[in-house]
């Protein structure tokens, strides 16, 4: 990586994997200008997995599953903060069982639909109306 100040070569000089949300958190250092900053790595999730059933299949978009999640959790003050928490809980079960980079929607739908059963019952109810199992 380059540095985000000079554009030189960096190096990690700390690294620590964060398993519950699937990110790596680095702290780098410049070796031209040896300024220090903080860098969240995580995978590319639309360029790694695919989504679909039969022979139709689409790349996996973390933005549709926070859509959905906010539209169902439209009833609650705090939508967007748990919209987004939610969404990166349901992304580390769906990595889980992802094989061979490919997975059913409907795979993410049941796992989303049991997410939100313990989490705000009304909003598993929004969901389960507009996807059904």
């Amino acid at each position: 990586m380059v540095c985000i100040y000079c554009a030189q070569s960096t190096r990690i000089i700390n690294s620590r994997p964060q398993k519950r949300l699937n990110h790596t958190w680095r702290r780098r250092q410049c070796e031209h200008c040896l300024t220090i900053f903080t860098t969240i790595e995580s995978p590319d999730l639309g360029s790694s997995i695919v989504v679909g059933e039969g022979l139709r299949f689409e790349p996996f978009d973390r933005d549709r599953l926070f859509a959905s999640l906010l539209r169902s959790l439209g009833h609650r003050s705090d939508a967007v903060v748990a919209a987004s928490s939610l969404t990166a809980t349901i992304t580390t079960q769906v990595l889980k069982t992802v094989q061979h980079a490919r997975i059913e929607s409907k795979s993410i739908v049941r796992i989303t639909s049991e997410t939100l059963s313990h989490f705000d019952s009304a909003a598993q109810t929004h969901y389960d109306a507009y996807h059904p199992r």
